[in-house]
């Protein structure tokens, strides 16, 4: 383990590029979405406690084992965890720190692309005169390839622009990557955060004045857009969905339960504060979501088409919301529309490639720590795994194929492998010294109170929200009794498709286990310990 490791190249470099990989699409799509539907200002209540014994607890545990690992030559979990815990099974278990992220990447590096394609379309007014649902709804499925094009086609001919954007998005990921830590990642996050809060500001700005668009219905206004999201209906809050809601979301937000944390935080030295550098990469997500986020899509809707029509559009979905909705109120925004709507897909598009890269590097930094390979050699591994998940995507996206992915890898492991990682940082590596990884060189003294909360609190709601997701979602969508985010069954032509996607995953953890031994057993016999 002699060969030095990257290094971030400053903290404010290391600051903007945790916080590119925790603020994603789902700060300005999912977050006002989510709030709107689940009681509103009342939905922070559970979301502020998540973020407290769930968002904050696992940041820091995840800064910890990153750091930890790091001085020990491991970027990525599986040497991690063999280092924390001294079992044969952990190095395994440490395998999902990388296959999830990868699985993770291979369709978020997809959706990103539409981002891409829209600020384009918005640049060039292409979807100009698409201005009703239906037929936004229309260009859309055509751009993913999934309408019936038997009829002829409106738009695109097919999904060769949707395939175009996606290569050209998982080609910035790779170009990002194949310069390292300090020149690749750090320096798109000191782009790319900076861009992105600026045009958040400007549609914040643009939004809030817009005031009551027409006179005509002086229902249909900004104030009351906000109100729609923050008056609170405490009723929900007896509702356990609404709980189980927000602590997903505090999930999504902050990134966690990826593996992508561990491998940034490896870079750091072994004395550099992580409590406090961590609780401002926690900050400027918020900051991002609940200001933000929370201030465009939806108060715009709600001024443009009124409260039943955006509580509708809201019901069905955040896509809806992003890439319907906000397409046609661009065009009634006058001569600057074409700019605003730019400003938006780019400013999703900047959330999204920050947090792509993020997931993608456990594998780079898997390659490089365990097997010694070059950058560029790991690049392309790295570059040919994501697009072969990326392009089954593409071409199998109206099978359901993305949504399986994005259950089982975005959101149920996720939970998964929170839990494995906080039991064996609290419980076999041992609470006290885990407790002395997280304030070693801190610079802020951290509660001890979130001791006792590492160890017993967050894991007993880990396993809570486990029990609740298997038993709401996981085994009928096992079963193909309930499609991810759908109460209908999976239509039977779609099961293959669906079952290919749970192999790909399966196949993805396999390969790092598989490869994870060899390492292992690599290294043994240089050691002369077999």
């Amino acid at each position: 383990m002699s060969q030095s490791r990257e290094n971030w190249g400053s903290r404010i470099g290391l600051i903007l590029a945790m916080a590119g990989n925790a603020v994603g699409l789902g700060n300005f799509l999912r977050f006002p979405r989510q709030a709107a539907l689940n009681g509103g200002g009342a939905f922070m209540i559970p979301y502020f406690v998540a973020l407290l014994l769930l968002g904050i607890p696992l940041m820091w545990v995840e800064w910890a084992i990153g750091r930890f690992g790091g001085a020990h030559g491991h970027g990525t979990t599986p040497g991690m965890f063999a280092r924390m815990w001294r079992h044969p099974l952990a190095k395994y278990l440490g395998a999902l720190g990388i296959a999830i992220p990868l699985s993770f990447v291979m369709y978020y590096t997809y959706v990103e692309g539409w981002t891409l394609a829209y600020a384009c379309f918005s640049a060039i007014k292409h979807y100009w005169g698409v201005d009703t649902f239906a037929e936004m709804s229309r260009f859309l499925a055509e751009f993913q390839g999934k309408a019936d094009l038997s009829q002829g086609a409106q738009y695109f001919s097919g999904i060769g622009v949707a395939l175009l954007f996606y290569c050209v998005t998982l080609g910035l990921n790779l170009f990002v990557l194949s310069h390292g830590v300090a020149k690749g990642i750090e320096r798109l996050a000191k782009i790319a955060l900076p861009a992105l809060f600026l045009f958040a500001l400007v549609l914040v700005i643009r939004v809030i004045t817009l005031g009551t668009p027409d006179p005509s219905h002086p229902e249909n206004s900004v104030a009351a857009g906000f109100a729609y999201i923050w008056n609170p209906d405490f009723s929900m809050l007896k509702n356990p969905t609404v709980w189980l809601a927000a602590a997903g979301q505090i999930f999504f937000t902050l990134s966690i339960g990826t593996g992508s944390i561990q491998t940034y935080a490896s870079y750091v030295k072994r004395n550099d504060d992580i409590a406090l550098t961590g609780l401002s990469t926690s900050a400027t997500n918020e900051f991002a979501e609940v200001i933000l986020g929370g201030s465009i899509a939806i108060p715009v809707a709600v001024a443009f088409f009124g409260l039943a029509e955006t509580q509708q559009i809201a019901r069905e979905g955040s896509f809806d919301l992003g890439f319907q909705a906000m397409p046609i109120i661009f065009q009634k925004m006058g001569a600057l529309g074409p700019l605003y709507g730019t400003l938006w897909f780019a400013l999703l598009f900047f959330a999204g490639i920050t947090s792509s890269v993020a997931l993608a590097q456990p594998v780079m930094a898997f390659m490089q720590d365990e097997f010694r390979w070059s950058r560029k050699k790991a690049m392309f591994f790295t570059g040919s795994l994501m697009a072969i998940g990326g392009l089954a995507c593409v071409f199998f996206l109206k099978h359901g194929f993305l949504d399986e992915m994005d259950f089982w890898a975005g959101t149920f492991g996720l939970v998964i492998f929170a839990l494995i990682e906080v039991l064996i940082f609290a419980w076999a590596f041992g609470i006290d010294n885990g407790w002395k990884e997280i304030t070693r060189g801190a610079d802020i003294k951290v509660p001890r109170a979130f001791k006792f909360i590492i160890k017993y609190v967050t894991p007993v709601y880990l396993l809570l929200m486990l029990i609740a997701w298997t038993w709401q979602d996981a085994v009928p969508i096992l079963l193909f009794a309930k499609q991810p985010a759908q109460d209908a069954p999976y239509p039977p032509e779609d099961i293959p498709y669906v079952l290919a996607a749970r192999l790909l995953m399966l196949g993805t953890f396999v390969l790092f286990a598989v490869l994870v031994g060899v390492i292992w057993r690599r290294r043994h016999r240089q050691e002369g310990l077999v």
